[in-house]
């Protein structure tokens, strides 16, 4: 087992005295990321200078309040990254994830409230009872491949092929495209080719936004083609591949997390067979400590600000550490199983719009197999169990579990 980081070997931090810069691109924070956050509680209190890679510095906020004061003051902390990405090298790690798109999460401004009424709107017409029966519909053939072998991964197996075919059928994808959005997104996912998988799915997105001009239904691509802000070829493809990075990767962790949680957590698996367990309570105690993006809601002020007694630099990232604002002892106290007040979903204009759609998905998804195999248990100690690596996210790379052998189920 790795040890916990040892925040004093980080680099030095430019222009805060001889403070020294935390790093969290390394796979001692991925593995202990509460160890770290305690620490730099410790030594630098709300605001704590990072790298997000190497030589790449932001200030990470773990101060609850503090993030509330930057989340609703879009004004002064835009999310716009476009100066800073001149300041960042092409290969920068994770400028893919953080670099500007013409959608909602990476805009500011009149740019923002356009892209994000539209996403919201779409959004909203998704039916929420419709969506458990998507959820029955890919979950069901997917638990009787595994069922009668008594063991899987539940990320391959399970979690991952289960969100991706929800949230292509809530985009209306048809079967041949979402074959080859599939065969790219393993291309980049497998480290086969990741540049010829990114260039395969954005083809299969623009196949898909023209597919759906010709036969429009009730999915939420078509409802961005209909929507008044008029969206050319270029706006559309990335709204479209900004839901499938939504409803792929942190849904993904989301149903993955929850899951390890009710495996290994005596709150949870004790009372899993008795039927007492609440999904709902093991997903927001998964919300609170480990979200699926505790750290990607960043934001780039457009002048130095002074804030809690420290000067941010402007154009430099201020990236809020939901993990970390989360577990800020100056809000929480003892257990918050039902408590709600987390920051995983954001807040203020960025705020996610797509937090009902995501509880109902990951509930189903999770009650659907806990349904199945009742008798389902971790195959390996907790302890062995790990995390990705990578600043931004936060999710198990496998969660193998062994179970009964069972019979398959009935297909709906």
């Amino acid at each position: 087992m790795t040890t916990p980081p040892d925040l004093g070997r980080a680099h030095p931090s430019p222009g805060r005295g001889d403070e020294q810069r935390v790093a969290l691109h390394t796979p001692e924070f991925a593995a202990h990321p509460h160890h770290a956050y305690r620490e730099m509680r410790e030594r630098y209190g709300s605001l704590v200078p990072v790298e997000l890679a190497p030589g790449v510095p932001a200030t990470l906020v773990i101060g609850y309040r503090t993030a509330l004061r930057i989340l609703n003051d879009p004004d002064r902390f835009p999310a716009d990254p476009r100066t800073w990405e001149q300041t960042v090298a092409e290969d920068c790690p994770v400028l893919p994830v953080l670099q500007w798109r013409p959608n909602a999460p990476r805009s500011a401004g009149s740019a923002h409230a356009r892209y994000r009424g539209a996403t919201t709107a779409a959004l909203d017409g998704v039916d929420l009872h419709a969506a458990r029966r998507t959820v029955e519909q890919f979950a069901v053939p997917l638990i009787n491949k595994f069922c009668s072998a008594g063991s899987a991964d539940l990320v391959r197996e399970y979690a991952f092929p289960l969100t991706f075919e929800v949230i292509n059928a809530m985009l209306g994808c048809p079967p041949e495209i979402s074959e080859r959005a599939a065969a790219a997104t393993a291309a980049i996912f497998d480290g086969i080719d990741a540049e010829a998988g990114n260039r395969m799915f954005g083809e299969a997105v623009g196949d898909l936004v023209n597919a759906k001009r010709t036969e429009p239904g009730d999915d939420i691509t078509t409802r961005l083609l209909h929507d008044p802000a008029g969206f050319d070829d270029a706006e559309m493809l990335h709204q479209v591949l900004a839901l499938y990075g939504v409803g792929m990767g942190p849904m993904q962790s989301l149903i993955i997390n929850a899951l390890s949680l009710m495996l290994t957590d005596n709150r949870f698996a004790d009372d899993m067979l008795g039927g007492s367990v609440s999904t709902r309570d093991a997903l927001d105690d998964v919300l609170f400590d480990d979200p699926p993006l505790p750290n990607a809601s960043v934001t780039y002020p457009r002048q130095p600000v002074l804030i809690d007694g420290t000067w941010l630099p402007a154009h430099e990232p201020v990236v809020i550490s939901l993990a970390g604002c989360n577990n800020d002892p100056a809000i929480r106290a003892g257990n918050h199983t039902g408590n709600r007040a987390h920051l995983a979903w954001g807040a203020g204009p960025h705020s996610c719009p797509a937090q009902h759609t995501a509880y109902v998905v990951a509930q189903e998804a999770i009650d659907q197999l806990l349904d199945a195999l009742p008798e389902i248990e971790l195959a390996i100690p907790a302890g062995d169990l790990t995390w990705r690596p990578g600043p931004l996210h936060r999710t198990l790379a496998t969660l193998p579990v062994t179970f009964p052998p069972s019979p398959p189920l009935h297909i709906p």
